[in-house]
C-alpha cells in the first residue's frame, strides 16, 4: 500500500491489495469501496497518487495505432531531426501525417508509398514556413523514387486542401548549390577545381535571373537550369583550368546527379549569352562561340538588361509599328532611287524575345482522314428509303414489293 493513501469516500487510510481475477486492486478495509476500479493503464505517479490515468495519456492508446504507423511516425521525427528543422515543424508535420492516414486513399496505399508520404510532409511543412528545402534532398535521404513521390505530393496536397506556396526560386538556388562538392579540397577533387561558394553562388543567381528574364524557365523543372547555370559559373570564374570539363564531368565532381535536359538548357544558355555578347562594342571584333563566351560572362552579366533590350526584340511592338507606319520604308526606298543612291541596306534584325515553346514548336501529328468511298451498292434502310419516295405511287409500289417479299419469306420451301 503506498503511503500517505486515504480512501476517497470515507478518508480511511487502511486500503490492502485485493486480488480479483487477475487485476489487482485497492479495497478500502473500513467501507469496502474499490479504489481502484476500471484503471487499466496507470504510471508510476498516478499509482502512487491513486489517480485514474486517462486514455489519452496512457499506454492504451498506442493500441489503435498499427506498428507501420508508429514507424512512419517515428521517422517523420528523425528525418525533421536530421534537416535540423524547429519543433513546431515537426509538430505540423505529425498532425499532417496523421490526417493523411486517416484518408482511404492512403491507407490502402502501398508500403512504399507510405514511405514516401513521410517526406511528402516535411516538405509541404517546409514550404509553408518558407524553408529551403527541395524535393531532390528529401528523395535522397529518403532513397525514393522522384517520380513516385511528386505525384504523392500533390495527391496529398489536393486530397487535404492546403495552400502550399511555390518555392523561391532564389531560395532554391541556394539549396540546390549547397549541396555541391566543390568548396573544399579533398583527393577525388583537384586544387584549381575548388571554388569559393559565395562567388559561385552571386554568378550562378545572376545567370539563373537570365534564364527567367529570357523564358529559359517558364512552365520547366528548374533544377536543369540550375545545373546549367552553376556549370557556367564554375567554369566563367577560371576558364582556363575549367573550359575543357564538361557538363557530365563537372556533376561527377560535385557528386550530384546530372538532370536529362540539363544538356539542353545549358545550350539554350549559350545561345543567350552570344546574342548578347553580339551588341557588346568591345566583343564585335572576336568571334565568339559557345566555347569561347563563357570567358566573357561577367561582362556580359554586368551590363545584362542593357543587352537584353538591345539583342532581343518584343514580337508585339515589332507588329504595332509596322501597322502605325506601313509607307515608311516604300518612302525611304523613293528617296534612295530619285537620288541615284544605292540601296539601303537593312541592319540584321534582332532575333525575338519568344519562349522557345513558341520559337520552335513541336511537331504535331496530324491524323490522315479516312476516305469514304461511295458505290451505290451500300444496304439503305428502310426509314432511309422513306425519305427518298416522292409521289403516292412509289409508296404503293413500295408497299407492293415489301407484301411480295415478305409472302416469299413465309411461303414454304417446296419439298
Amino acid at each position: 500500500m503506498p503511503s500517505g493513501s486515504r480512501c476517497p469516500d470515507c478518508g480511511s487510510s487502511e486500503l490492502v491489495e485485493d486480488s480479483h481475477y487477475s487485476q489487482s486492486q485497492l479495497v478500502c478495509s473500513d467501507c469496502g469501496c474499490v479504489v481502484t476500479e476500471g484503471v487499466l493503464t496507470t504510471t508510476f505517479n498516478d499509482e502512487g497518487n491513486l489517480r485514474e490515468v486517462t486514455y489519452s495519456r496512457s499506454t492504451g492508446e498506442n493500441e489503435q495505432v498499427s506498428r507501420s504507423q508508429q514507424r512512419d511516425l517515428r521517422r517523420v521525427r528523425d528525418l525533421c531531426r536530421i534537416l535540423k528543422l524547429p519543433p513546431t515543424f515537426e509538430e505540423t508535420a505529425i498532425s499532417y501525417y496523421q490526417k493523411a492516414y486517416q484518408l482511404s486513399g492512403i491507407r490502402a496505399a502501398r508500403l512504399q508509398k507510405k514511405e514516401v508520404l513521410v517526406g511528402c510532409c516535411v516538405l509541404i511543412t517546409c514550404r509553408q514556413h518558407n524553408w529551403p528545402l527541395t524535393m531532390g534532398t528529401i528523395c535522397t535521404l529518403l532513397y525514393a523514387d522522384l517520380d513516385m513521390f511528386s505525384g504523392t505530393y500533390m495527391q496529398l496536397v489536393k486530397l487535404l486542401g492546403l495552400d502550399v506556396p511555390a518555392l523561391c526560386l532564389e531560395d532554391l538556388v541556394k539549396s540546390y548549390c549547397g549541396s555541391f562538392k566543390l568548396f573544399q579540397a579533398s583527393p577525388s577533387l583537384p586544387a584549381k577545381y575548388v571554388e569559393d561558394k559565395d562567388k559561385m553562388l552571386s554568378r550562378t543567381l545572376l545567370l539563373v535571373e537570365l534564364a527567367n528574364e529570357t523564358w529559359l524557365v517558364t512552365g520547366r523543372h528548374p533544377l536543369p537550369v540550375i545545373t546549367a547555370a552553376t556549370f557556367l559559373a564554375w567554369q566563367s570564374l577560371r576558364p582556363s583550368d575549367r573550359l575543357t570539363c564538361s557538363l557530365a564531368q563537372f556533376c561527377k565532381l560535385a557528386n550530384v546527379d546530372l538532370p536529362y535536359p540539363a544538356a539542353s538548357r545549358l545550350q539554350e544558355l549559350l545561345a543567350v549569352l552570344l546574342q548578347m555578347a553580339g551588341r557588346l562594342a568591345w566583343l564585335q571584333v572576336l568571334k565568339l562561340d559557345k566555347r569561347t563566351v563563357v570567358k566573357h560572362i561577367g561582362d556580359l552579366l554586368q551590363h545584362r538588361h542593357m543587352l537584353i533590350r538591345m539583342a532581343f526584340r518584343d514580337g508585339t511592338a515589332e507588329a504595332e509599328t509596322e501597322e502605325q507606319h506601313p509607307g515608311e520604308q516604300e518612302q525611304l526606298e523613293a528617296e534612295d532611287s530619285t537620288f541615284d543612291l544605292p540601296k539601303r541596306k537593312r541592319p540584321a534584325s534582332p532575333a525575338p524575345l519568344l519562349p522557345p515553346c513558341m520559337l520552335k514548336p513541336p511537331k504535331r501529328t496530324h491524323p490522315t482522314p479516312v476516305v469514304s468511298v461511295v458505290t451505290g451498292d451500300e444496304n439503305i434502310s428502310d426509314s432511309e428509303i422513306e425519305q427518298y419516295l416522292r409521289t403516292p405511287q412509289e409508296v404503293r409500289d413500295f408497299q407492293r414489293a415489301q407484301a411480295a417479299g415478305q409472302a416469299a419469306m413465309s411461303a414454304p420451301n417446296p419439298p
